[in-house]
């Protein structure tokens, strides 16, 4: 058993007993003020309140003019938002703890999460048609219904939700709080990245912080379903193993036909050449061998009777295993074959005859 830290990469030897999160109280009571926040967000851009007033000074600052020397490293950094690379960072992670788990359960919420958010984001980005700052025409308007696709921010979504199931799927209170500090961290920096780079309004920011923390808190809803599809995946792939293995032989029945594994020599019925037949041959050929041999008052030339000479070598019926057959006063069973005709003592040991 390895106790180095590298133990911890091999497979478990079995399914971990992982605790599922529930809609508790405290989780019910986040998802209803973000819908609230969520709502308000929406509300305010819609009438052109306040909040779109200061989206336009932010605006109209230019951050990354101000601030030119952090452009280079910032346009790396946003990256941690965008959808493909994430998914396949986070996917190869979960992936990993998949087989060394033996679940399908973490890859399957990520799964599930990222078509939530495809699907409640990009409706209302559509919806709404909102254009970005470097698209917009006129000073203090909402930019809305304009063909845009930028309210709510995919880049802050999308960190929300993918850095984020890193902590929902934590298996220890300590990792989900480090995990959770983490996601935090990176949503949060993504979103004002955008912000400093002119690509989104910081209202578009607000709203996809609360659309990612939605779908986050939403998940406990969706276990039941991922639990099913779970264990269909899981039946399939037992069904297709069951296919690929041989099919295993069944033992042949007691007194049934046997395959021919070699011949065996039986002695000659009358008078002639010895015939060869094989073990497996048919019952009643190997029954009118036996009478034919044990049946008659006298044995073959060359052959002693079983209770007057020594040791007489024969072969268990059906079965091809030769026994040794001491001095006995009575005759043999009637399911016995001689293996072959004549003794089986060496020359010298034969008693000389006189």
């Amino acid at each position: 058993m390895r106790t180095d830290i590298f133990a911890r990469l091999d497979r478990e030897p079995e399914p971990p007993k992982i605790e599922i999160p529930r809609m508790s109280r405290t989780r019910l009571a986040l998802f209803g003020g973000t819908s609230a926040f969520y709502l308000a967000i929406v509300v305010a851009v819609l009438i052109s309140s306040w909040l779109v007033i200061v989206d336009w000074k932010v605006m109209l600052f230019r951050p990354y003019q101000q601030w030119p020397e952090l452009h280079a490293f910032l346009d790396y950094f946003v990256v941690l938002g965008q959808r493909g690379p994430t998914a396949v960072m986070v996917a190869a992670w979960l992936g990993w703890r998949s087989w060394r788990q033996h679940t399908l359960r973490p890859l399957l919420v990520l799964g599930a999460s990222l078509l939530l958010l495809n699907a409640t984001v990009g409706a209302v980005k559509l919806g709404l048609g909102r254009l970005g700052p470097h698209y917009a025409t006129q000073i203090g308007s909402a930019e809305l219904f304009a063909g845009g696709d930028i309210f709510p921010s995919g880049h802050t979504a999308n960190a929300v939700v993918t850095w984020g199931i890193l902590a929902y799927l934590a298996t220890t209170p300590l990792a989900r709080r480090y995990l959770s500090a983490l996601s935090a961290v990176v949503a949060l920096g993504v979103g004002l990245t955008t912000v400093y780079l002119g690509t989104h309004w910081l209202s578009d920011v607000l709203l996809g912080w609360a659309a990612g923390l939605l779908i986050l808190l939403a998940l406990p809803w969706c276990e039941p379903l991922i639990g099913r599809v779970e264990d269909a995946i899981l039946s399939m792939r037992d069904q297709l193993r069951a296919r690929r293995l041989p099919v295993p032989s069944l033992p042949v029945a007691s007194g049934g036909p046997r395959p021919a594994i070699y011949p065996q020599r039986l002695p000659a019925e009358d008078g002639g050449e010895p015939v060869r037949r094989p073990v497996g041959a048919a019952s009643s050929a190997r029954t009118a061998a036996t009478r034919s041999t044990f049946g008659s008052a006298a044995a073959p030339a060359g052959q002693k009777q079983a209770g007057a000479s020594g040791v007489t070598a024969t072969t268990r019926h059906g079965q091809g295993r030769t026994h040794a057959v001491g001095r006995s006063p009575h005759a043999p069973h009637a399911s016995w074959t001689p293996a072959t005709a004549g003794s089986r003592r060496p020359p010298r040991s034969r008693p000389v005859g006189g």
